[in-house]
């Protein structure tokens, strides 16, 4: 079983406030995933942010998520500690060499080594649990199609089946009541997608994207980081955080 690490309190509503439509969003503490909490918060929803810890080897998103959470003023916000580095298999959760110094071509042949074997359905798993418990109707999470299109869980029709097996999975949705999954950012570019955060006022220079930083910097050469960098060159704006390479 996962183990829970923290749960905030959950604020009490006033008896005339009308309720709002709750959402589940997977929160990284990535560009990708503080956007797409940004854009619920600004479709009316209710937070409940999931964060998971599974030993990456870039866990300090872990405590930036944690600083994300606090400057949306969210209290709603569970760490679950999943061990994938028991499994394997990817250059995040085991000894593989992060890829450093790709150029686009090399990106997207194949599916990279930084592909954790069936992440998104293990975290949407997870999200859908606990969207159960909480009684959220939707997921967000930060998929992208453009920019990570080597890996197979970021994929529109990935998104389709794993609603109906939550339709026909789980307790909620035999008795009818629809979890939906919303992938806002799924065919934005990255430039896109930074100047969404910046119309929504995302704190976006609380973000780590890096695969392999060195401490808690941003190494700048792996493809998350050189994504990323060009993403911020290609919306004319500053990137706000700090990188060992230049």
């Amino acid at each position: 079983m996962p183990g829970l690490i923290f749960l905030a309190s959950t604020p009490s509503m006033p008896h005339d406030a009308t309720p709002q439509r709750r959402a589940v969003v997977l929160l990284s503490g990535g560009l990708d995933s503080t956007v797409t909490a940004a854009v619920a918060k600004q479709e009316g929803c209710e937070l409940f942010l999931l964060t998971i810890a599974y030993r990456q080897r870039h866990a300090v998103e872990i405590e930036q998520a944690k600083q994300v959470a606090a400057a949306f003023g969210v209290r709603n916000h569970l760490i679950v500690d999943v061990d994938l580095r028991a499994l394997g298999g990817s250059a995040l959760t085991g000894a593989l060499a992060v890829p450093k110094d790709r150029h686009e071509q090399e990106r997207a042949q194949g599916i990279p080594v930084t592909y954790v074997p069936a992440r998104n359905l293990i975290f949407l798993s997870l999200a859908a649990a606990h969207a159960e418990v909480v009684g959220a109707s939707a997921i967000y999470f930060g998929a992208n199609v453009l920019d990570y299109s080597g890996y197979p869980d970021c994929r529109p029709e990935f998104i389709r089946a794993f609603e109906q097996a939550v339709a026909v999975g789980t307790k909620s949705g035999v008795e009818g009541a629809r979890l939906e999954v919303r992938a806002p950012l799924l065919t934005l570019s990255k430039a896109e997608i930074i100047q969404l955060g910046m119309k929504l006022q995302a704190p976006l220079r609380l973000t780590h994207s890096c695969y392999d930083p060195i401490g808690s910097v941003a190494c700048g050469r792996c493809d998350s980081c050189v994504i990323r960098r060009q993403g911020f060159a290609q919306a004319g704006v500053e990137d706000p955080v700090a990188y060992a390479v230049r």
